[in-house]
């Protein structure tokens, strides 16, 4: 279910995380769905129309000038939000292996990547959501989260800013003055404080459809996903991240669009 608006889904009213009642039992109303794309993995053309806002790879991690102006420009087409997804450089590990930085660092590094991308998508830059081990440091991490912030409410207070739900980071931009969107995985655990269970381990992806379909699904009726240890975890959604390298992606984007249409839950991008 999407409403009409020049961005897809979008209503202009309170940001995606109000819940309000659906028939008999309650639901949140509203929700943004945010992929990462530009990355290379080749399903781009077919998760554009399944998203509400796309996070487009900056050249570091992944993506080249090339990619970035082809995904920003399907993203239009699509009208879907367009948000620059900043990491390491580091296209070897994709971006996946932490680095012993400072905020300093940590804030030039998201700032150089959000300069290239309003480089090309201008006015239509909407958000910033960081990419693999620099979002789990920046988190985490209230001082590197703060170096980042402090950044972007200093040269991009209007960007909104991606964050792990209840993190470090999402503390620390409320705090600064930026708009916040809480993300939470469709297709990853959790463990019992609200973080993301370590991709090192075995259990830290959620491979069956149905039961990441399931997961998200409790999360908008009931505000809490099941930690790894059995533990109900409360945490806030305004946006759910999908994976889009996986050769399941598309297949699931459908599925999970499907399941809230029939739940009775717009897509649509997030206001923060």
């Amino acid at each position: 279910m999407r409403g009409n608006s020049p961005l897809r889904g979008s209503r202009r009213s309170p940001c995606c995380g109000t819940a309000s009642p659906s028939n008999s039992a309650d639901v949140q109303r509203f929700i943004d769905l945010n992929c990462d794309l530009g990355e290379g993995a080749g399903q781009d053309e077919a998760l554009m129309p399944l998203i509400s806002s796309a996070n487009i790879a900056c050249g570091a991690h992944a993506g080249d000038l090339a990619t970035m102006i082809e995904t920003t420009e399907l993203a239009l087409h699509h009208r879907v939000g367009i948000g620059a997804h900043p990491g390491y450089f580091d296209l070897h590990d994709f971006g996946r292996r932490e680095r012993d930085i400072t905020p300093a660092e940590a804030g030039r590094l998201v700032l150089i990547q959000v300069e290239q991308l309003h480089e090309i998508a201008g006015t239509k830059l909407r958000h910033v959501k960081l990419h693999g081990a620099l979002y789990n440091q920046v988190c985490r991490d209230a001082y590197l989260a703060e170096g980042v912030v402090a950044d972007l409410a200093r040269l991009w207070p209007n960007l909104i800013v991606y964050a792990l739900a209840g993190s470090e980071l999402a503390q620390l931009a409320r705090a600064r003055g930026l708009r916040v969107a809480h993300e939470v995985f469709a297709d990853r655990t959790y463990q019992r404080d609200g973080t993301l269970t370590p991709r090192a381990r075995p259990d830290a992806l959620i491979h069956d459809e149905a039961a990441a379909v399931a997961q998200v699904l409790r999360l908008l009726r009931e505000g809490v996903v099941r930690a790894t240890d059995g533990t109900d975890v409360p945490l806030r959604a305004d946006t759910i991240c999908l994976h889009g390298d996986g050769p399941h992606a598309v297949a699931f984007a459908r599925r999970l669009n499907r399941e809230l249409e029939a739940a009775g839950v717009v897509i649509r991008p997030c206001t923060g």
